[in-house]
């Protein structure tokens, strides 16, 4: 068969075929009376072979040794394939987001696009000043997403809370895309997540904090706890209680209880959630003495009453606080 026809049959140019030939890929048996390359069935089978190869990503020489090294081990080089075409897939994903994000700010002109590409750099720079800067100027000029994962990755608390400052006032979808970090395997990008909610107003957010309540992750369950105390809601009570007995952000913890004791029924409640914890077996010494003392910041006849009888505490620290404590609201 000659060239013209195995072209035509192969879907290989003419031209492709002579270049296979240069390299020693496929190589025409024999020639006709005119001097002509003529293919045989083994040649156009080795044709498809090449082009075969070359589907799945092999360069040219790839698929020389490929064809005709004997001790050649295929495994090997389709591992390096995998690899090399994970990491050109993460390079155009990159891109690709990246492109996203400057079409979501509708640039007016070219000075816009660059611009934005500016701070999408410099939110993913080395340097921690280049992010801090770049988070505290992108509220307008940078897509929530990039905000959101700039501040699900930062690890310097100085620059997170700039992210989180402008997240603050960013746009709408930030708060669903928060979300997704408050389901990650990482302990510390739920953090970050947690963080970044409490930070944020709205109805989105608050309710996001109060789904965190149920979270199996203590420290997310606190930072909601703490941020839905300071905005009023009562369903935070027990995880801010809990905050308390474990001694983490506990002085924080007994500020909300007090702010959320505004009126006498619900001082009441949190005073008997207070001594309820103090009169279980498991909590230990210094966790009582917390709970005393946050009993100081709920006002209300309960609180008085359980001051009182904590006067004959067993635990000594425990009666000469609630001691002090009574003395104070005396004085008051």
């Amino acid at each position: 068969m000659l060239i013209g026809e195995v072209a035509r049959r192969s879907g290989v140019s003419a031209r492709m075929l002579r270049h296979y030939e240069s390299l020693g890929l496929v190589r025409p048996s024999g020639r006709t009376g005119s001097g002509y390359r003529e293919y045989s069935g083994e040649d156009i089978q080795r044709i498809f072979h090449v082009e075969s190869l070359r589907a799945v990503g092999l360069s040219l020489r790839e698929i020389g040794r490929a064809l005709d090294d004997p001790g050649f081990t295929p495994s090997a080089l389709v591992d390096d394939l995998i690899r090399r075409t994970r990491e050109r897939i993460a390079v155009e994903t990159e891109l690709l987001t990246r492109l996203h994000r400057v079409h979501a700010t509708d640039p007016a002109g070219w000075e816009d696009v660059l611009q934005v590409v500016t701070l999408l750099g410099a939110l993913g720079s080395k340097s921690a000043d280049a992010r801090q800067r770049a988070a505290l100027a992108s509220v307008d000029e940078v897509p929530v997403e990039a905000l959101v994962e700039a501040a699900l990755d930062e690890g310097d608390p100085h620059v997170a809370g700039a992210l989180r400052w402008a997240l603050a006032r960013s746009g709408g979808g930030g708060p669903a895309l928060l979300a997704e970090g408050l389901g990650s395997p990482e302990a510390a990008v739920r953090e970050r997540a947690v963080r970044s909610l409490a930070e944020m107003p709205g109805g989105e957010a608050t309710a996001l904090l109060r789904d965190s309540l149920a979270s199996p992750d203590a420290v997310v369950r606190g930072y909601a706890a703490l941020a839905l105390g300071s905005r009023g809601e009562a369903d935070a009570v027990p995880a801010l209680v809990d905050l308390v007995v474990a001694g983490t952000n506990d002085t924080d913890a007994a500020d909300a209880l007090s702010l959320l004791a505004g009126d006498g029924t619900a001082a009441d409640r949190i005073a008997a959630a207070l001594v309820d914890r103090l009169s279980r077996d498991t909590t230990g010494a210094p966790a009582r003495g917390r709970l005393t003392q946050a009993l100081a910041g709920v006002p209300g006849a309960a609180s008085s009453r359980a001051l009182r009888e904590l006067l004959h505490d067993d635990d000594r620290a425990v009666a000469l606080t609630a001691a002090y404590l009574l003395q104070l609201r005396d004085v008051g």
